[in-house]
């Protein structure tokens, strides 16, 4: 078994069962005790588990909910912050976008304008940007398919996303404070670390149930960010954070 096939099996099973320990996964994947170890310390250099005497357990922290929970959630607040970057993008220009409840609805907002070119790893943003029936064209990112949040994720997905250059790049994250924008999962870090340096002109859309918050998986820090589209005004130490990395705050 590969390295990383293997790692990614430990990973889900830490993440199933809470924990496990060296010997067991050892004899789960038929390795040896040091190439566990060392996959452990892998796994928790990137923040997907934590490591104990004898094993790992599952990482603590903010964890994600159903998607279409998390949709339910604040959504006049989203729908607020969809609404005050809608009107930051112009007819014609080009936007990617990342999976999640707030992007969503930032999308619905986007649809009403013409002849956008939106890329997307979510089905629903690529399906709600192709009916607005209004010469916009949605581009949805090849790779693996999660069900629920309807997306796609992986190594195939970063790397298109390396292909393209857009005038806006709009990302919802876990987590926003005074030292970065964080999220709770692995893999759609991953994609939202790529997004960023596809972006000279990066916007976090961000509800206030996420300030001053944290998660495990850094996605970037504030001096990236060029745009915080928020439904209420960040405290003090957070706006002024966002002010010292020259972040607009809408």
């Amino acid at each position: 078994m590969r390295p990383s096939v293997r790692q990614a099996a430990i990973y889900e099973l830490v993440e199933k069962r809470g924990r496990a320990t060296v010997e067991e996964i050892a004899e789960r994947y038929g390795a040896s005790v040091e190439t566990v170890r060392r996959d452990l310390n892998v796994l928790a250099e990137q923040g997907r588990v934590r490591k104990i005497h004898g094993g790992a357990v599952r990482q603590a922290g903010l964890r994600e909910g159903r998607f279409e929970d998390r949709l339910a959630e604040n959504t006049q607040a989203k729908r607020e912050i969809a609404e005050k970057l809608a009107r930051t993008v112009q007819p014609g220009e080009s936007v990617m976008i990342d999976t999640g409840s707030t992007t969503l609805l930032c999308a619905e907002a986007l649809a009403r304008l013409r002849d956008l070119t939106v890329i997307t790893n979510s089905t629903r943003i690529a399906h709600t940007i192709a009916n607005a029936g209004n010469d916009s064209r949605a581009i949805l990112l090849g790779g693996a398919y999660r069900v629920g949040n309807d997306q796609t994720y992986g190594a195939k997905t970063c790397a298109e996303i390396a292909e393209y250059r857009t005038d806006h790049v709009v990302l919802t994250v876990s987590a926003l404070n005074a030292s970065g924008a964080y999220d709770v999962s692995y893999e759609e870090a991953q994609i939202a670390r790529a997004m960023v340096r596809n972006a000279g002109n990066l916007s976090l859309v961000v509800d206030h149930s996420k300030l001053n918050r944290t998660a495990t998986h850094k996605v970037c820090d504030l001096t990236q960010v060029r745009h915080a589209f928020l439904n209420r005004s960040p405290d003090a130490d957070l706006a002024a954070a966002l002010r010292a990395a020259q972040v607009s705050i809408h």
